[in-house]
């Protein structure tokens, strides 16, 4: 078996398309779907400045599909969580194509930029080329990531890493990526939030906070494959 990720621009679909206007948003599917046929709920996390992710919901609500958008939490705090109503004969699902082609994939789908990222589990007689092609055929672009045996994963945590650093947005990538290069994280540390503003073109509080998501995202992972010492699990 195989572990295979995916990036589908998934036009028509209104989380996707909405998304693509607002790349500073990052959503993540929280629960599977519920509901009727013809009228489905589910609930979705949304990290990003409050005011991107405000002009977002407003975007979205305006979609024909959507019939509701509840907001679970305030704005203001790291994961907005809302739960979403929307008319499923209105509504493309990938995860319904898949299931259709029997293909087993990983929940939890996160959208950046227009760009939906899904995990697959392949079996060895599983046509990937024809699932890729099946998917465009309805009028998305898709990009392969990554292709990886199952056995090759096995023990291999620097895989973890890799897929969260995919899941940054591009923005936090750079910012992230220029604060490592300008030695923002060296030990007699004289580089400044100012200075990395400057090298990608932003405000500092614009660069400031990318970091700031960009280090959670990133310390958020690392952390779930290490242990604290004894002594202070025991503190």
């Amino acid at each position: 078996m195989r572990e295979v990720t995916l990036r589908i621009r998934h036009h028509g679909e209104p989380e996707s398309d909405v998304s693509a206007d607002h790349p500073d948003v990052t959503l993540e599917s929280v629960s599977s779907m519920t509901g009727s046929a013809a009228e489905r709920k589910r609930i979705i996390g949304m990290t990003g400045p409050a005011e991107e992710v405000a002009s977002f919901l407003e975007d979205f609500e305006e979609s024909a599909a959507v019939l509701g958008v509840d907001r679970l939490t305030p704005l203001e705090v790291p994961r907005v969580l809302v739960a979403i109503t929307f008319d499923s004969y209105r509504w493309d699902s990938i995860a319904q194509r898949l299931t259709d082609m029997g293909i087993h994939y990983r929940t939890g789908t996160t959208i950046t930029a227009g760009w939906e990222r899904w995990t697959l589990y392949l079996d060895d007689s599983d046509d990937l080329g024809e699932i890729i092609a099946s998917l465009e055929r309805a009028g998305n672009e898709t990009d392969l990531v990554r292709d990886v045996s199952l056995g090759e994963l096995e023990g291999s945590e620097q895989l973890q890493l890799s897929r969260v650093l995919h899941e940054l947005t591009d923005r936090q990538r750079e910012v992230l990526a220029t604060a490592i290069g300008l030695g923002y994280y060296q030990p007699k540390r004289e580089t400044t939030i100012e200075e990395i503003a400057d090298a990608v073109g932003v405000a500092p509080t614009t660069a400031w906070e990318h970091l700031m998501r960009a280090e959670s995202k990133v310390m958020t992972e690392l952390g779930k494959h290490l242990s604290p010492p004894r002594n202070a699990r025991s503190a």
